[in-house]
């Protein structure tokens, strides 16, 4: 895509928003980016979660069904904080943007 480096930041206020609501997996946030014309493969997907989640933005737990091992995502407090900062910033420079 285009612009990526543009971007990027909407990718992660995506995502905080969806883990802010409920927990979210891999494949899910790849499926509702693609919806909205992202394609990220588990590449460049799962680096980004664990930055994320190391600067304290997620909480992952582990979830086992069977064989299979999923990681699942949470907004920390400090990524809701970040998350609400973000919708302000957000409106204040896309209102600006969009004028004229």
């Amino acid at each position: 895509m285009k612009f990526k480096d543009l971007l990027n930041g909407f990718i992660r206020l995506h995502i905080l928003h969806h883990a802010a609501e409920h927990e979210i997996y891999g494949q899910w946030i790849i499926e509702e980016l693609a919806r909205h014309g992202y394609k990220l493969s588990p590449g460049t997907l799962y680096p980004l979660l664990s930055a994320m989640e190391q600067r304290g933005y997620l909480k992952s737990r582990k979830q086992r069904e069977g064989r299979t091992a999923r990681k699942l995502y949470r907004a920390t407090p400090l990524g809701k904080k970040g998350l609400a900062l973000a919708k302000v910033r957000v409106k204040e420079f896309t209102g600006e943007a969009m004028k004229g």
